[in-house]
C-alpha cells in the first residue's frame, strides 16, 4: 500500500471545486496509498497562531499536539475538500500521515478529501450541502 509511485504522476491544475486542485492522470483502485502528507511538524499553539495571524489553512492535525503545516509543499497543500470526497487521511503506525484512495478513482478526476469540520459545511455549494440548507 505504500509504493507511493502515484505521488510523481499527481499534478495541480485549475479546480471547479476551488482555486487549484491536484488530479491524477491514471485510475488508482481504492485502498490505494496516493501520496504521503509531509511538511512542517508543528504544535497546537502554533498551529493556531498561524491559522489566525497568517491565515494558513494548509495545515492537517496528526493526533494530540502535533500538526503538519503543508503551506511550503506542491502538492498537497491544493486538496479541495468535497462532501463526496475520494480520499481519506489515514495515519500510519509510525505518526505519519497517508492520502489513500477511499474508493476508486478515475483518471484525470480531482482528488478530494472531506475536510471535517463544521464551518466548511455552510460554505459548501456541492449537492449534499445544498440539499442540507
Amino acid at each position: 500500500m505504500q509504493n507511493f509511485e502515484l505521488e510523481k504522476s499527481i499534478y495541480v491544475k485549475t479546480s471547479s471545486i476551488h482555486g487549484s486542485g491536484i488530479f491524477t492522470p491514471t485510475q488508482i483502485p481504492a485502498g490505494s496509498a496516493i501520496l504521503q502528507i509531509s511538511g512542517e511538524i508543528i504544535s497546537g499553539n502554533e498551529c493556531e497562531r498561524r491559522e489566525e495571524e497568517e491565515n494558513n489553512v494548509y495545515i492537517f492535525w496528526n493526533g494530540d499536539d502535533c500538526y503538519i503545516d503543508t503551506a511550503e509543499t506542491n502538492k498537497i497543500k491544493y486538496i479541495n475538500h468535497k462532501c463526496d470526497y475520494n480520499c481519506d487521511v489515514v495515519e500510519t503506525n509510525n505518526n505519519r500521515l497517508l492520502l489513500v484512495a477511499a474508493r476508486d478513482i478515475l483518471r484525470d478526476e480531482e482528488l478530494t478529501i472531506d475536510y471535517g469540520y463544521e464551518e466548511i459545511y455552510s460554505g459548501c455549494s456541492c449537492q449534499n450541502c445544498d440539499n442540507k440548507n
